[in-house]
């Protein structure tokens, strides 16, 4: 039994014979093994595209910029996952990839969803100004986070987002979404009566659409960034555990009250 709607029965991004692989209509021996970085594969992956130099360029800085940021809860519990399962390395990297979401690693994917949302506003006559005003006022309102200003460690400004604008602009390809993302700067102080920094995930945001990366895909960056960097960090808790150390500390830090809520 069919349950939801299904497209036609095709794929367009590999097929494997006895003696030939086909990835995206090309010959993965001949046309791509030791022709394309991993980077400039997974673009032509996901995008059936082969990269420009900007995209690959870019594509590799924001892999870079969010691949590692110490023991950050998704590192944390890829690790105490290994140190309990030593067995199961594909799980405790599955564990810390789990938790990618709107607060923590997954927040691009949030980011990319606003500025397309503003690109719609302007796209239909209002000003670029008055639509990020507009956005971060409704978010205010409404009780929500803005995605994604404010960090815990990272202030006034995120060295990383730093980075990667002033990439874009050197280099040529900003464009309206990174104009929004700087735009929101102001309008989000404003709505919340503070400044808030921007964190990493808008400007990785901006600059993919920018770069006509999918908007869909945008969470798909992180996610490949920190698995790389998950498997440092597995890497070297075989050589200095601190998963059990973590877990520990964790149950120490915690007290039992013995009552249920409500």
């Amino acid at each position: 039994m069919l349950i939801g709607k299904s497209g036609p029965a095709k794929s367009a991004l590999c097929h494997a014979e006895a003696d030939r692989i086909d990835v995206r209509g090309r010959d993965l021996c001949r046309d791509l093994m030791g022709q394309l970085s991993f980077t400039e594969f997974f673009f032509l992956l996901v995008t059936g595209r082969e990269a420009t130099a900007e995209q690959r360029f870019f594509l590799d800085l924001l892999l870079v910029a969010i691949a590692e940021h110490g023991l950050t809860p998704s590192a944390q519990v890829a690790r105490m996952t290994y140190a309990a399962a030593p067995d199961s390395l594909q799980g405790a990297v599955a564990a810390g990839i789990l938790g990618a979401g709107p607060v923590i690693l997954g927040a691009s994917e949030a980011c990319a969803a606003m500025l397309v949302e503003a690109r719609r506003r302007i796209a239909a006559g209002a000003t670029p100004d008055g639509v990020v005003a507009a956005i971060a006022r409704e978010t205010r309102a409404a009780g929500a986070r803005m995605p994604r200003f404010g960090h815990p460690v990272h202030h006034p400004v995120d060295p990383r987002a730093q980075r990667i604008l002033e990439l874009a602009d050197a280099r040529g390809v900003s464009g309206l979404s990174v104009e929004l993302a700087r735009r929101f700067v102001p309008a989000v102080a404003a709505a919340w009566g503070k400044p808030l920094p921007m964190n990493v995930s808008m400007p990785i945001a901006a600059v993919l659409l920018d770069l006509d990366f999918p908007a869909e895909m945008v969470k798909a960056i992180p996610i490949l960034a920190r698995t790389g960097g998950l498997l440092a960090h597995l890497a070297e808790e075989r050589q200095r555990p601190i998963g059990f150390l973590m877990s520990s500390h964790a149950e120490a830090a915690i007290a039992y009250d013995g009552e249920a809520d409500g």
